[in-house]
């Protein structure tokens, strides 16, 4: 299995270890007695240490073996065997009361060749100084023993976070080599740890940038997603650019950086000021947002995204410039516009976009406080009143069903929106002036 549950969480600002962290390890450390009751070796493993050092909360624990996949199934009543192949089982921990939180336990291994830059072809079974070697970083390679409440450290991870360094176990351009994702998950632990990258470590990065390119859509798109959707974005994607992996992933946007640069500081600018926990459309808007709608488009189809997910956020780039007429609009063509689906998502990219150019927020204002007061209007004057008549009532007036339907609903809800039609006999007396 590559080296994907290790993720940084957000600080706590000194606040030490949450409940949920010592509710998780004192869970996890039930597992490792088991697992030493019957014999085996048994540690905790990766992010779960390095974040326990750095006094973060910890979204997961880890636990490393020396015993097989089969005994751990054995050990443990209720297991999934999601990576079996590579040593991995994952055991659940459900207890009688509160919820129930999966584990993986992993099998200590050393890995073989990568002939598809990605997973390796064969795995040996070893001991924790061998499957230390393995991993990527000196700060995902470290071990903790629970019982000894002490860190078992085989490649200088702890004096990389004492030093604030990320740093490939051996040699970078061998750590890279196994698997290419390697290249931008350097760049995400750097920019979200706030670490510097080492010098072996970056010229590894920057020879082999092309080497990304081997990786599949679905991994690109899920690891820029965690760039930027961490706080620390904006020092992300400039890492990426500095580093020559945001030409081979997304080259639409690293050139932006080109002539004076002023796009690609406005992408940036609008990054760093969205609000605290944006949305994954709203952060893929707003990294697009420079770029027209038909490329944005061919981005995210690109990177395999939904077509939900998609369609969102090429509407946010594709809107962004209606904002100007808004105060120049019709009370129903402005109604529509803020009913849509997810328009604090547009409202939102609209405010940091002019926040970030510098630029009067009088738009955003008007929308935001129109919004506001029509949502709290009684529905016949909101945004979306019942509709005063339907396509059931022009048949009953005697009209044929035919294209000239949806013309006159739309003409009928126009009016109703602008407040000129209130009653049903209203509403048909100004259908039966209009369709002969």
């Amino acid at each position: 299995m590559p080296d994907e549950r290790d993720d940084p969480t957000t600080p706590t600002d000194g606040a030490g270890p949450s409940a949920r962290t010592a509710d998780l390890e004192a869970r996890a450390a039930r597992i490792v007695a088991r697992l030493r009751e019957a014999g085996h070796r048994a540690l905790f493993a990766g992010g779960c240490v390095r974040d326990r050092l750095l006094g973060r909360p910890i979204a997961d624990v880890d636990i490393a073996t020396s015993a097989r996949p089969e005994e751990v199934r054995r050990l443990f009543r209720r297991t999934i065997g999601v990576g079996a192949a590579f040593g991995v089982i994952v055991v659940i921990d459900r207890p009688r009361e509160g919820e129930a939180v999966h584990f993986e336990v992993a099998t200590f291994r050393s890995d073989g060749d990568y002939g598809d830059g990605r997973r390796p072809d064969s795995i040996t079974f070893c001991d924790d100084r061998e499957d230390a070697l393995r991993r990527d970083l000196t700060v995902n390679a470290l071990f903790w023993d629970p019982d000894e409440g002490n860190v078992i450290d085989h490649v200088g991870g702890v004096a990389d976070i004492e030093a604030r360094v990320i740093r490939a176990v051996g040699d970078p351009r061998e750590r890279f080599a196994e698997d290419h994702l390697r290249l931008l998950r350097a760049a995400r632990f750097a920019a979200r740890l706030d670490f510097e990258l080492e010098a072996e470590t970056a010229a590894a990065i920057r020879e082999l940038a092309p080497k990304v390119a081997t990786v599949s859509a679905e991994r690109i798109r899920d690891e820029m997603t965690k760039i930027i959707t961490h706080p620390s974005r904006r020092r992300g994607l400039e890492l990426t650019a500095e580093l020559g992996l945001l030409a081979i992933v997304l080259p639409e946007v690293d050139a932006l950086r080109a002539g004076d640069g002023a796009r690609w500081k406005q992408t940036l600018g609008i990054l760093e000021r969205l609000e605290a926990k944006p949305t994954e459309t709203l952060l893929w808007g707003g990294l697009l947002h420079e770029l027209d709608a038909k490329t944005a488009d061919a981005i995210l189809e690109r990177l395999r995204f939904s077509t939900k997910a998609r369609v969102r956020a090429v509407e946010l780039v594709r809107d962004a410039g209606r904002f100007g007429e808004a105060r120049t609009m019709s009370t129903a063509a402005l109604k529509r516009f803020l009913r849509r689906d997810g328009f604090e998502e547009h409202l939102e990219l609209h405010r940091v976009d002019r926040l970030a150019a510098g630029a009067a927020l009088d738009d955003f204002e008007h929308c935001r406080d129109r919004l506001a007061a029509w949502r709290a209007a009684p529905p016949a004057d909101g945004l979306r009143p019942p509709p005063l008549v339907t396509g059931g009532d022009l048949k009953g007036w005697g009209y044929p069903p035919g294209p000239a339907f949806k013309t006159i609903l739309t003409a009928v809800e126009d009016a109703q929106l602008e407040g000129t039609l209130r009653s049903k006999d209203e509403a048909e007396a100004f259908v039966r002036e209009r369709m002969s």
